[in-house]
């Protein structure tokens, strides 16, 4: 697997890759999305459950500045694997919303790659 990735969970297990990041000696960061319905929802629950500041929820855009800027200061690096569980595919948080979030931990993914960092993120929609 590569070490820089934006990948559909399919059939691993969110307790395994929760094993091998602390087998790896990574951080694991998890959000279950399964209540949100809006962008805006989904942005207070991605920052409430990876613990990150309240004005990441602002927006796309502050929220990837937090995975990218503000998270490798706050924490050590030797690598994250991060699980998105239940995005949620309803009217208010439509495939184009979906394919932005997305995209926004690809960006982390490459960002982090180009420090030489493992950053893995695995997701499920609802």
């Amino acid at each position: 697997m590569r070490p820089n990735i934006v990948q559909s969970i399919r059939a691993l297990r969110v307790d395994d890759l929760q094993g091998a990041a602390e087998e790896e000696g990574q951080v694991f960061l998890r959000a279950n999305l399964r209540d949100a319905q809006t962008k805006q929802e989904v942005l207070d629950s991605l920052v409430q459950q990876f613990a990150l500041r309240p004005e990441a929820s602002k927006s796309l855009s502050t929220l990837s500045s937090a995975l990218t800027g503000v998270l490798p200061k706050s924490m050590p690096q030797p690598g994250f694997v991060v699980v998105l569980e239940q995005i949620p595919v309803t009217a208010k948080f439509d495939k184009e919303d979906r394919e932005q979030l997305l995209d926004i931990f690809r960006d982390a993914a490459d960002q982090w790659g180009d420090r030489r960092t493992p950053f893995r993120c695995f997701f499920s929609f609802a």
